[in-house]
């Protein structure tokens, strides 16, 4: 069974400048369920996220600045986003899925949450459209509750995963491996566990035959209990922010990559979307898409 986060405040209203991409997060659910992939049924609206789970991650100060809407110009600017409280409601509800995405994932070995892949929050701030860190969170859940011993996160959204860089830096049940644009945001890159930066319109051949290599190696070396796959498509050519030369064809060879190999190996995956900003949304939505339906494929 395939279990799917998603909630109708993933796609909050914005002013028209932030709007694009967001239709996604209702365009996606309608897509896969339109061709049969997923059952509405497969849909689960996410819990409330509890005050703890967010400390065990985030600094209390940050987070009574969030609930405060406390934000200085340049603390928003670095956002990325005007800071409203649905804004921080529809956060607080993407890291809750990314939990119980992660307890679906311990009992049928895949879930998948239709947002999620805030990688570029810090335990302390907010970056890049990130408020609260979902991956980091739902680790730290595992870890705290004994549900995982290691976790490995994947992250090949074109973007470095610098807030779970920062926030896992010392801790070592928490591999963190970031293949990303070399001279994309951010501009300085925090120090992941394994850091591979690709150079500008990078290929399908060369962009797979680096991750084949490095995935199987990090499999076999971290022994993880649970990876969490950040699976953005901003690697595609089309994309606005990319800057690398994926095809949809090659980007769903990414997805197969890292799906079969958790399968092949009996790890629990956690998928979170993360970024997409082609200027035809139909190349975003097809290649999300394909990452439920090489989901269904490999596990059901």
């Amino acid at each position: 069974m395939l279990k799917i986060a998603w909630s109708s405040i993933y796609n909050h209203p914005l002013p028209p400048k932030h709007r694009f991409p967001m239709e996604k997060y209702d365009l996606l659910p309608e897509q896969l369920v339109h061709e049969g992939t997923i059952k509405e049924s497969d849909l689960f609206s996410p819990r409330t996220l509890i005050t703890d789970e967010i400390l065990a991650v985030h600094t209390t100060k940050y987070w009574q600045k969030l609930q405060k809407l406390d934000f200085n110009r340049q603390e928003e600017r670095r956002s990325g986003f005007p800071i409203s409280e649905g804004l921080v409601k529809r956060e607080v509800t993407i890291n809750a899925g990314t939990i119980q995405c992660a307890e679906f994932a311990l009992q049928y070995g895949i879930a998948m949450n239709i947002a999620g892949g805030t990688h570029h929050a810090f335990s302390d701030r907010a970056e890049g459209f990130c408020l609260l860190n979902d991956i980091a969170i739902a680790s730290r859940y595992l870890l705290d509750h004994g549900k995982a011993s290691q976790v490995l996160v994947v992250d090949l959204d074109v973007h470095q995963g610098n807030g779970t860089a920062e926030i896992f830096q010392n801790e070592d049940r928490v591999y963190t491996f970031s293949m990303h644009g070399e001279h994309n945001y951010p501009l300085h890159k925090e120090r992941s566990n394994l850091d591979i930066p690709l150079k500008d319109g990078t290929s399908d051949s060369t962009y797979l035959k680096i991750l084949d290599h490095n995935i199987k190696t990090l499999v076999d070396n971290v022994q993880p209990d649970l990876i969490f796959f950040q699976s953005g498509v901003d690697v595609l050519s089309t994309d606005k922010l990319g800057r690398l030369g994926l095809t949809i064809a090659g980007c769903r060879k990414r997805d197969e990559l890292v799906i079969s190999l958790a399968r092949k190996n009996n790890i629990p995956l956690v998928a979170s979307m993360g970024g997409g900003y082609s200027e035809d949304i139909k190349h975003i939505l097809e290649a999300h898409a394909n990452t439920y339906r090489l989901a269904q494929e490999i596990y059901f």
